[in-house]
């Protein structure tokens, strides 16, 4: 298995440390807090920890502190409601006794029931498309350290964008994004992992749809970034080892802050998975 993929499941595996409380460590990817995709993951792994025979198919979550990345942090399970076909969950990440995030996800029995979903978007497929990784290289020479540090980093998912970002002259577009992605390797046939790591990467981009009227990215000096709040529903199972779509646009930005909503798709056109962030999108200096 690719090595920064092993990794990321060493960092989705908890420590169980009493029957409703997990610890986790994090890794720094360059920014100035942990990915929030990262707590967001772990909650995922933590809940799911106290669940048999029954899958995620929401969660909603707040964001509410930055997490420091050099610090475990402990995720406390309360256990809501267990019913005949459908289960509650609550937890809260903490470190140094505060919360920096909660989240509740249900759970539900299999069942089979009506079926409808919209099509696909019409983009070309992942195989004619320019790994971001390689991108990147082309770039960072010529974009500021700051960039550098969080662009240069080796990830433990292929990304494939239809448009690739231009980093340092960036300009208005029409906020909707399109991007093929899967891991770098074959995982293990556990469907809770699979919706665990299509969590942690759906934090990935979502809310920076939101800037692209506006000729900004996240790392631009005059913007101020962080999310507020993340939800996700599930609606077929997912294979994270196989190339999936998000497609990602932004319907409005208004109060200082940005809205951006996803839909995850396989290859064959199954919608698998819908997500909706909204983020602080803050303007601090000169357009």
């Amino acid at each position: 298995m690719n090595q920064l993929l092993a990794d990321l499941l060493k960092v989705l595996t908890l420590e169980r440390i009493e029957i409703n409380l997990f610890r986790g460590e994090s890794r720094d990817i360059g920014s100035a807090q942990v990915f929030g995709g990262q707590v967001l993951g772990q909650a995922l792994v933590a809940v799911s920890g106290t669940i048999e025979g029954r899958s995620v198919h929401s969660l909603h979550a707040y964001f509410l502190r930055r997490g420091d990345f050099n610090l475990p942090i402990v995720y406390e399970v309360d256990r809501a409601r267990d019913g005949r076909h459908f289960s509650t969950r609550r937890v809260v990440a903490i470190q140094n006794g505060e919360p920096i995030f909660n989240m509740s996800a249900s759970f539900q029995v299999p069942e089979v029931g009506l079926e409808h979903q919209p099509d696909m978007p019409a983009v070309p497929p992942p195989e004619g498309l320019i790994d971001i990784q390689a991108h990147i290289q082309d770039s960072i020479a010529h974009v500021p350290d700051r960039m550098r540090r969080v662009l240069g980093r080796a990830r433990p998912f292929e990304l494939r964008p239809v448009l690739l970002p231009d980093y340092r002259d960036p300009k208005r577009l029409s906020p909707q994004r399109n991007v093929w992605f899967k891991a770098a390797g074959v995982l293990p046939a556990d469907q809770a992992l699979h919706r665990c790591l299509l969590a942690y990467l759906s934090d990935y981009a979502l809310l920076e749809t939101a800037l692209m009227p506006h000729a900004i990215t996240s790392f631009s000096p005059q913007v101020i970034m962080a999310s507020i709040d993340h939800a996700m529903w599930f609606h077929r199972d997912v294979r994270m080892d196989e190339w999936l779509l998000y497609s990602t646009d932004s319907p409005s930005a208004s109060g200082a802050r940005g809205f951006a909503r996803g839909s995850v798709f396989t290859r064959d056109g199954r919608l698998v998975a819908s997500t909706a962030q909204e983020g602080l999108m803050r303007v601090i200096g000169p357009r």
